[in-house]
């Protein structure tokens, strides 16, 4: 059988058995609706609370801030729709971003343009950092809200969430971070990080596909998403997904109580990946060494395209990514790339490796070997790669 080693948790993650094992019941036996006043649908209801308490308790919030979705994609449109709308009448029609946020961040702002908002998108530096007296001088009286993502999805960029909130905050600004590439590799307290909402999708972190996490500060006012019942205390509707929100409370709570131990061990494997990789020539590496989620790398590669370099590896049996999974369809290179000053070119020559608790050293010596070797067979097909050593 051929050697199969996954580094793209970044785009999704194994749900792992212990979490499994706490959904089953209410996948089979316990199916009751968690609206019913019988016996069984009262049964759901108080699971559903008693996850949402312990989800509350992770994060330092209280249980009435936390709402269950259907994903982080839903929880970024929530905040920023909501946050819009609910402030427009005041004459807020201002909204702040970064230019590499995620699309479900990026194409909400865009949308909202559309319907009469103004909004800015902030410059990185060449590791992906956006200035923190950049949003300053951005927030005007009629900003509405500021959506700053807490670590990267493509190059890991860990963002100075804590000094961005207390500006906002000082500013009387909502301020918003999707935290789904963030959350049980950092600490996080919502209390402590100054933020009125906070973005969570379950399957980054081991959990199932299909639910995520809102947190939405008391006393933040902002307009429902979705109309319908009264579910999740009338802000959102639909029938409770008890078995998928189970699940995303033990998944967090199994990822941050062994977070250090495993944060210590990707650093590791990270950085001999690196060393091992680094000697290739006109490679790069994409945002901080240090201060970025420590299961990702990205790394470009002069002279060859980074889809050809995913379908190598996957031949060798290593699945990796040329950045988000959710515009793994689409040709252009990446924003955030171009953001932090790459030429096309070579953000098009770019491979994100990203890795769970289980990669071990054997595993990471097998990818720089598999690597080098697909990036010497590819340039010596490639007339670019020629141009690039004739012009050295």
């Amino acid at each position: 059988m051929q050697r199969f080693i996954y580094a793209d948790n970044a785009a999704t993650t194994k749900i792992s058995k212990p979490v499994l094992d706490a959904m089953m019941p209410y996948l089979t036996e316990e199916y009751g609706n968690p609206s019913s006043i019988y016996a069984i649908g009262r049964k759901s209801k108080r699971i559903i609370e008693d996850a949402r308490e312990k989800v509350a308790e992770l994060l330092g919030a209280e249980p009435r801030e936390i709402f269950f979705t259907s994903s982080g994609t839903e929880s970024d449109n929530w905040a920023l729709r909501g946050a819009a709308e609910a402030l427009k009448a005041k004459g807020k029609t201002h909204i702040i971003t970064s230019a590499i946020e995620h699309h479900a961040v990026l194409h909400t702002v865009k949308a909202l343009e559309k319907e009469g908002f103004t909004a800015t998108y902030l410059p990185v530096n060449s590791e992906g950092f956006v200035s923190v007296s950049d949003i300053e001088n951005a927030i005007t009286d009629k900003t509405a809200i500021v959506s700053i993502m807490f670590a990267n999805n493509e190059i890991g960029t860990i963002q100075p969430i804590k000094e961005i909130g207390e500006i906002c905050r000082k500013k009387g600004v909502y301020f918003h971070t999707d935290a789904v590439q963030a959350v049980t590799h950092v600490p996080i307290n919502v209390k402590e990080l100054n933020v009125d909402m906070l973005s969570l999708s379950a399957h980054k972190f081991h959990g199932p596909k299909g639910v995520g996490i809102f947190y939405l500060r008391k006393g933040v006012r902002i307009n429902n998403l979705l109309y319908g019942g009264g579910q999740e205390n009338s802000r959102r509707p639909s029938t409770e997904n008890t078995a998928y929100i189970v699940g995303a409370a033990k998944a967090l709570e199994l990822g941050i109580s062994e977070m250090e131990k495993r944060e210590a061990h990707l650093k590791k494997m990270r950085n001999r990946l690196w060393e091992g990789l680094k000697d290739i020539p006109r490679c790069r590496l994409n945002g901080s060494l240090e201060n970025r989620v420590s299961g990702n790398l990205n790394v470009s590669f002069e002279g060859v395209e980074g889809e050809a370099i995913l379908l190598s590896l996957d031949f060798k049996g290593i699945a990796a990514s040329s950045g988000s999974a959710c515009t793994s369809g689409s040709l252009d290179p990446s924003h955030v790339l171009l953001a932090i000053g790459l030429p096309h070119e070579i953000a098009h020559g770019s491979v994100r490796y990203s890795f769970s608790e289980d990669i071990t050293e054997e595993d990471i010596d097998y990818i720089i070997e598999a690597t080098k070797e697909v990036i010497s067979k590819l340039r010596a097909m490639s007339p670019v790669w020629e141009k690039i050593k004739n012009e050295e």
